[in-house]
This record gives structure tokens, C-alpha cells and sequence, in this order.
């Protein structure tokens, strides 16, 4: 490979990008799930042709699927070494996540880009389908001990070779999903991407040339490493720990470790997992490239301006215990790894913090609060209304934090309550922030909110919930104080009742008219409540969202003064 001038560097970076944003916009503009098309749970990116490795990810794809998919490719260049007959135009199709990490719902796609006969990169769709099979509708099974329990398992398989569709394995596919017309539309809707992304990589090749477009991929990889590199040399050397948990794996209620050790050294830095909870029998499990993936999220909050290349996590090291619910074996279930890579996150940050509390926020409110609520019309046809929920992000240093927001594991949307009403037979009692949920703080954690839904459907329904922080709050950082924990509850004849294991349940039978209700966790506050404004602890007030009773309690500054 030949050297790169810097402009001609920064004009590839920028074209390399935007291929992989506009695979992300095809796959959100066809896909026939609201999980895709309104949440853009989803991500499209360019792979390394010997590695697997991260060059480019779209910006509007989930940032977890960064490191995860870099796994899923190597998985596939793996399989073709074995079998020697990799051709232009196959397509790869699985949902293993202990290959793949995540977990089963996601779908991915791997297609590998030649140029003049030469296998030059791979380009990769991942998406989150709206049922795969299993026990529980949409998936999130919070009773499931063995993936078997969770969906249909597809190892890494050649959907298309050289151009031509394998029928057979279409089929499969839509025979072991309860949804089979959105499995297709989102199966159409990835080809379409890797289609697009196929044809601008051919136009930027006529343009630039083969070498030129691959040393700036090295050329790529080689600055978000010196990058990294250069942040890390800005912070002190040292170790610091911080432990947080998960409040049960949906079957032994007992409380689940997540510990962190973090060091640096110069220009270098250690991430060790040692002393997390051992895997366990719940699907809180989560397999090695998730750990990993998660891990670079982390350190993407926490340095923003780095770039989505593999390159930034060559100065970090990641220790993960054998035998850890952080590195589970096949079958482990792994379908709630969404709230076990929120607890990493926690970890970390909270960790970051005692080195460099200027460069964090305090914990989000960690959880996605995956609910999914099911039935039959009255026409005999099944429908799933499968979503997740925002909470509360941390108070920064800056600012409060977001009133409800998304996880910071996605730059995903919560899907608007008009399109789920529009889809399915439930109605929205409520949809508001929660008053009093942020934790105090000179600058105060975000609001949770309040979802009430109730079912219209006269065959009734059935509701399963997969969350957490129902038992441990959202830690504040730099004296915040915590946020408000998770509530879950449903009504039934008698009344409205909580789950047993506080944030997980799953068979709950409910008739027309009855509904569920969440109430989501606040962000952590930063910094010591008694530091803060009194204007704006008056402003919260006159928002309704802080009670004056609590402001007193928790505050302790002369709001009063002010708010006449």
C-alpha cells in the first residue's frame, strides 16, 4: 500500500462513511418492523478482508454493534478458509450470538466485496427482527436457562452463492418466526443495503483505485490507534475499581456482580473484569465479543471524538474471566445482554470517575426495559408489540442529564406511541416524565418516565418484561446522589400487582381493558446536591417535575426564595 496525503485521507474517510450511513437509511426505509424502521436498532459497516476488524461503521447504527460485528465477520472468514470456495456474490446469514455476540434477535448479513477477482473487505448488515422463534414472543424470554429457549439458532451459513438465493434456507427462516411477512421485509430490506453498499463501493473504486481507497483504510486504522494513544497519555496512571450489580437473572433472585478494575499506564490501558459473577442459569449472560464490544463503547462516551475504526481498542486490554457471565459458553441463554452490557457500562464509568471525574457522567438509568405484549385478533392472526423504553441519563459536569432518553448503548429512538397504537391493539394510558426520579446532584440526573399501556384486543393478551434496576439504583458520581430504581406493575382483576424478581416476569394474562405499567429508573446526579443553583432547583419545582417536599429534602438551598 502506498502512502495517503492527508486531504485525499479525510475526502475517503468521509465517502467511506457515508456508504455505510446510506446502507443504514435503505435498511431503516424498508425494513417492516417498528424495531428497525422507527428504532433503528440496526447497523451497517466496512470489515477488515483478513481480520474481520471495524473500518467504518454508518452513525446511525448502534455503536455496540462496532466491536460485536468485527466477531461476526471473523466468524464468516473462518468458515470460508474451512470450505476454500469463497466467490463473489455469497452472502452469509446467522444469529449465533456466542459467535456473533448480542443475542439471537439480531440477524446479520455478511457479504464479501471483490475487486478485479481480489477479495478486498467484507460489508456487513445487522438487524434486530421482530421474532426469531422461541418461547416467548419477540424473544426476550427472562425464564430461559439454554438459548433453545430463547429462538431458533442459525450458525453461519451461505444464504446466497455467487448471486444465486438459497431458497431452502428462506424458508427455514420464515417457517421458525410467529411474524414471517416482517422476517421477510427485514431480510429485503439487509440484501437491499448490502446491494447499495456493493455498488458505492464499486463507483469509489472506478474513482480512486484499489490501493489508494486500501491505504486509506490502513491509514484509518493506524490514526484511531495514535488517537487513542494520545488521550490516554493526557490522564494519570493508576488503578481504580467499582463494582455495581444486576438485581437477578430472571431465575435464582439472588444479585448478580459486575467489578471492574481500570488501569493506566502511560499510553496504555487495562480493563479487568475479575471478581464479576460467575455465569449463571438466566439469560443475563453475555459471550466474549460482547464484552469486548461493550468495552469499546465505553471508551467511545468517554473520548467522543474518536472514530468507529478497531484501531482505538489496540492500546486496551480486556480481561474477562473464564467461567464469568461475561465470557458464557454455548448454550448459555444470552438474550437480556442489553442489560448486562448497561451494568459494564456503569462499571466503568464509575470507575473512570475516581481518575477523571471531568470526562464522565454518572450512571444512565440502565435498562432497556425490554416488554412484550402478544395475543391473537380476533381473525385468528398473532400479533407481537415488542419495544423498549427510555429512563434518565447522568448528570455531567455540564449539565443535568437528558430527561428521558435512550440507552447509551444505541443511538436508537424509542418508537412513538402513535405508531405502535397504529400497529397494534394497545392503547397509551400515559407516557410522561416521572416527577422526583432524578438523582440529586449540582447538576441532577434526568427524569425517568411513566408508561401505562392497556390492551384493546377483546381475545386479551399475554406480557413478558425483561429489565433491571428494579433493586440497585443508578449510581451519582462525584457526590451525586443516586436516581430512582425501576417499577414494574400489572393489573389484574383484583387489582395491580409487582413481579416477584422486582424487574422481570414473564406470562402475564391480561384481559381487554387491563394494562402494564412502567416506571423508569433517573439518571445519577453529579456532583453534591447542596451545591446546587437555587434557581434551578425553583425551576424543577415549577415544572412539577420535583415535589417541593422533595427539593427541601434533598436540596437544601433556598429555593423558596426564589420561585416567588
Amino acid at each position: 500500500m502506498s502512502d495517503i496525503d492527508p486531504i485525499t485521507l479525510s475526502v475517503l474517510a468521509g465517502r467511506m462513511e457515508q456508504i455505510a450511513d446510506e446502507m443504514d437509511a435503505t435498511l431503516f426505509r424498508a425494513a417492516f418492523n417498528p424495531i428497525i424502521a422507527e428504532a433503528h436498532d440496526a447497523s451497517h459497516g466496512l470489515y477488515h478482508a483478513d481480520t474481520g476488524d471495524t473500518l467504518v461503521q454508518g452513525k446511525s447504527g448502534l455503536p455496540i454493534f462496532v466491536g460485536v460485528m468485527a466477531f461476526a465477520v471473523k466468524a464468516v472468514i473462518e468458515k470460508a478458509a474451512s470450505e476454500g470456495d469463497l466467490q463473489d456474490g455469497d452472502i452469509f446469514i446467522f444469529n449465533d450470538a456466542h459467535i456473533g455476540g448480542t443475542h439471537l434477535s439480531d440477524m446479520r448479513l455478511v457479504r464479501p466485496y471483490f475487486r478485479d477477482g481480489e477479495l478486498f473487505c467484507y460489508l456487513a448488515s445487522v438487524g434486530h427482527w421482530h421474532d426469531v422463534g422461541g418461547a416467548v414472543p419477540g424473544n426476550y424470554n427472562p425464564a430461559a436457562t439454554e438459548v433453545f429457549q430463547e429462538a431458533f439458532v442459525l450458525p453461519p451459513v451461505r444464504l446466497a452463492r455467487a448471486g444465486v438465493v438459497n431458497q431452502d434456507i428462506i424458508d427455514i427462516l420464515l417457517r421458525n418466526t410467529r411474524l414471517p411477512q416482517s422476517a421477510m421485509g427485514d431480510l429485503n430490506g439487509q440484501l437491499s443495503a448490502l446491494d447499495l453498499g456493493t455498488k458505492r463501493m464499486d463507483e469509489l473504486m472506478e474513482e480512486y483505485g484499489a490501493e489508494t481507497v486500501g491505504s486509506a483504510l490502513d491509514a484509518l486504522g493506524h490514526r484511531a490507534e495514535a488517537l487513542m494513544r494520545s488521550e490516554l497519555k493526557e490522564l494519570p496512571n493508576g488503578r481504580w475499581e467499582a463494582e455495581d450489580y444486576l438485581d437477578n437473572d430472571g431465575i435464582t433472585d439472588e444479585p448478580l456482580a459486575i467489578r471492574v478494575a481500570l488501569q493506566i499506564s502511560d499510553d496504555k490501558m487495562t480493563l479487568d473484569f475479575s471478581g464479576s459473577a460467575d455465569q449463571c442459569a438466566g439469560p443475563v449472560n453475555i459471550a466474549l465479543p460482547t464484552t469486548v464490544a461493550t468495552a469499546y463503547v465505553a471508551i467511545k462516551h468517554i473520548f467522543p471524538t474518536l472514530p468507529a475504526n478497531a484501531g482505538v481498542m489496540r492500546p486496551i486490554d480486556v480481561i474477562v474471566p473464564e467461567g464469568s457471565l461475561l465470557s458464557a459458553k454455548f448454550p448459555a441463554p444470552t438474550g437480556g445482554y442489553t442489560e448486562t452490557i448497561l451494568r459494564m457500562i456503569d462499571v466503568i464509568f464509575s470507575a473512570f470517575a475516581k481518575a477523571a471525574p471531568d470526562r464522565v457522567v454518572a450512571n444512565a438509568y440502565g435498562t432497556i426495559n425490554a416488554l412484550s405484549i402478544a395475543g391473537k385478533r380476533t381473525n385468528g392472526q398473532p400479533w407481537v408489540m415488542f419495544s423498549f423504553y427510555g429512563g434518565g441519563h447522568g448528570g455531567s459536569p455540564e449539565s443535568d442529564g437528558l430527561n428521558h432518553g435512550n440507552a447509551p448503548i444505541s443511538t436508537a429512538t424509542i418508537p412513538p406511541m402513535e405508531i405502535l397504537e397504529a400497529a397494534y391493539p394497545v392503547m397509551f394510558r400515559k407516557w410522561a416524565l416521572r416527577p422526583d426520579s432524578s438523582g440529586a446532584g449540582k447538576h441532577r440526573g434526568g427524569m425517568g418516565a411513566v408508561y401505562e399501556i392497556e390492551v384493546l384486543e377483546e381475545n386479551g393478551a399475554e406480557a413478558f418484561l425483561f429489565g433491571e434496576r428494579g433493586r440497585f439504583a443508578p449510581k451519582g458520581i462525584a457526590d451525586g446522589q443516586d436516581g430512582a430504581m425501576n417499577r414494574f406493575s400489572f393489573e389484574q382483576d383484583h387489582g395491580w400487582e409487582t413481579p416477584p424478581l422486582a424487574s422481570k416476569m414473564r406470562g402475564i394474562k391480561l384481559r381487554q381493558g387491563q394494562g402494564v405499567r412502567l416506571e423508569t429508573p433517573g439518571g445519577g446526579g453529579y456532583g453534591k446536591a447542596d451545591e446546587r443553583v437555587a434557581e434551578d432547583v425553583a425551576r424543577d419545582v415549577a415544572r412539577g417535575l420535583v415535589n417541593p417536599a422533595t427539593a427541601d429534602r434533598l436540596y437544601g438551598v433556598a429555593w423558596r426564595e426564589v420561585s416567588q
